[in-house]
């Protein structure tokens, strides 16, 4: 099977080609600032995107009807529940016209399915609004706020699923508490293939190198009211300026664990980091009543094996901690169309309307 994975970032456009499992290739198509800056909205790139596409594969040597599926990063659209969704012009529609956020995953759908021209199937897998929270993990302490379920789940439900291979079962039949360690920190509760509690990445859990985490709610309303602030700034504090950048003015982790070798201030903090993490992931551990087959730990900042060690330290009697370094989100597009492609798993209707978890 041949696929062709499209997921699109805020400057430029990863593409991958993969023959089954196997990448074959994989490229970042850079997108110059001043060519962006022509277009007057983000979904006005569709069609220069596309044809960077094109260009791309013409100089492969391909044409896009050898593909038996496009694979595309998810955009943000209603909660939904976990797997792998059929790209439909109702989809393509609402990431055109009536998403709430603007984000370049938003494109993916909307290239695959007009570089398809209704010949080849076109997915996306685990998109940001995954949900499957339990109504237990909703409930935040004020009826007029709902926790919500915000995580990295295409990374975080790809290396789930490598880990319960690795382990001999199947991801539905285990429990684990999966942690992405990225810009945002996502610390995840999975019941038998079920994520069934997150710490929503932007508001909630452990300071990552640009956001606060959570935070003692008297002291933000305080903040929020001093007058000193504006309402967009105070939203920037919370996420772009928060965590490290906050205290020590960069968002660079390698760079931060660097001095935090001979520098005392950075070490408290990369060590509160590691404390915040640990904490949130031992709440985790609560969640599935202490039945836990492993912890997952991903992303960029994975791969610096000190912090690691620091956060291993705390959770290491809960359960076999399995480290995976990096983001996967390209295999994970590919498998989770490689999947539908062999009957293995059957690809989603998606709809407007959020069906729960059941």
């Amino acid at each position: 099977m041949l696929i062709l994975v499209i997921n699109p970032g805020s400057t430029s456009t990863k593409v991958a080609i993969f023959e089954d499992e196997t990448k074959k290739i994989q490229k970042v198509l850079y997108h110059p600032h001043e060519e962006l800056e022509k277009f007057e909205s983000l979904m006005e790139q569709e069609k220069y995107r596309k044809n960077a596409i094109l260009d791309f594969l013409k100089e492969e040597g391909y044409n896009i009807e050898d593909f038996d599926a496009i694979a595309c990063r998810g955009g943000v659209l209603p909660p939904l529940r976990s797997g792998t969704y059929n790209v439909s012009k109702e989809m393509v529609e609402y990431l055109k016209h009536k998403t709430k956020v603007k984000h370049a995953s938003n494109l993916a759908a909307v290239i695959g399915y007009d570089l398809s021209d209704d010949k080849i199937p076109v997915f996306i897998t685990d998109p940001v609004s995954v949900d499957e929270m339990i109504d237990e993990a909703r409930v935040s302490g004020i009826p007029e706020i709902e926790r919500l379920s915000l995580a990295h789940a295409l990374n975080i439900k790809a290396v789930a699923r490598q880990v319960a291979k690795e382990l001999g079962a199947k991801y539905e039949d285990l429990n684990m508490v999966v942690t992405h360690l990225g810009g945002g920190i996502s610390v995840t509760a999975h019941q038998k293939g079920r994520m069934i509690d997150v710490n929503n990445a932007n508001d909630e859990g452990p300071f990552s190198p640009e956001r606060t985490g959570e935070l003692p709610v008297g002291d933000v309303v305080k903040l929020c009211f001093s007058g000193k602030y504006t309402h967009k700034e105070i939203k920037k504090m919370f996420v772009g300026k928060g965590g490290l950048v906050a205290y020590l003015g960069t968002n660079n982790m390698k760079e931060t664990l660097e001095k935090a070798k001979n520098d005392e201030n950075f070490r408290i903090i990369v060590d509160a980091m590691a404390y915040q993490i640990a904490k949130e992931i031992g709440g985790m551990c609560t969640i599935l009543k202490g039945q836990v087959d492993a912890i997952v730990i991903t992303g960029g900042i994975a791969h610096n094996s000190d912090f690691v060690e620091n956060i291993k330290s705390y959770i290491y009697k809960f359960a076999p901690v399995f480290v995976i370094p990096g983001e996967f989100e390209m295999e994970a597009l590919a498998l989770g169309a490689l999947r539908v492609l062999r009957g293995e798993e059957k690809a989603l209707t998606w709809g407007e309307k959020y069906e729960k978890f059941e």
